[in-house]
């Protein structure tokens, strides 16, 4: 029986921390980590008021499946993963994105959402729109994805 080992969801109104946590929960699982990128009132010295994201859903889905499949193969320990990202706009301190995976010890677990989060960021495309006091606005590039693109990797 093949068992679903992982979530990935795009939407305007995301699962919550707990919703992730109770699915890569599991009785042979110890560890469960998780990291939670919440939207900051602030940049460079601006005030930001909101963020709001846009994606190409269909191909962004396809990256996040692949990225969830390249974890599994450097995490062997890994048992569950979820990735869940928030469309439209964000408000300040609302959470972004949420990755959470478990596994029977916690370095895997720890290692697979630090490699998930960057490599979402170099990979996943979602734009993010900063907009800040005084009705002005900025699209962003992850530095990651940036830094990608200069090194010439793909």
């Amino acid at each position: 029986m093949d068992e679903v080992r992982f979530l990935i969801q795009l939407s305007e109104n995301p699962p919550s921390l707990q919703q992730c946590v109770d699915f890569v929960s599991h009785p042979s699982c110890g560890a469960i980590s998780s990291f939670v990128g919440t939207t900051r009132d602030n940049f460079e010295g601006k005030c930001v008021l909101h963020l709001a994201y846009e994606a190409y859903e269909p191909m962004a889905v396809k990256e996040m499946q692949k990225l969830c499949m390249e974890a599994f193969e450097k995490f062997s320990s890994v048992f569950r993963i979820a990735i869940v990202h928030k469309l439209g706009q964000c408000d300040i301190g609302l959470p972004s994105i949420i990755i959470c995976s478990s596994s029977p010890h916690r370095n895997d677990a720890l290692d697979c959402v630090a490699f998930l989060i960057d490599a979402f960021k170099a990979r996943v495309p979602i734009w993010k729109r900063e907009v800040y006091e005084g009705e002005s606005y900025m699209w962003k590039e992850n530095t990651e994805c940036k830094l990608q693109r200069n090194l010439g990797i793909e």
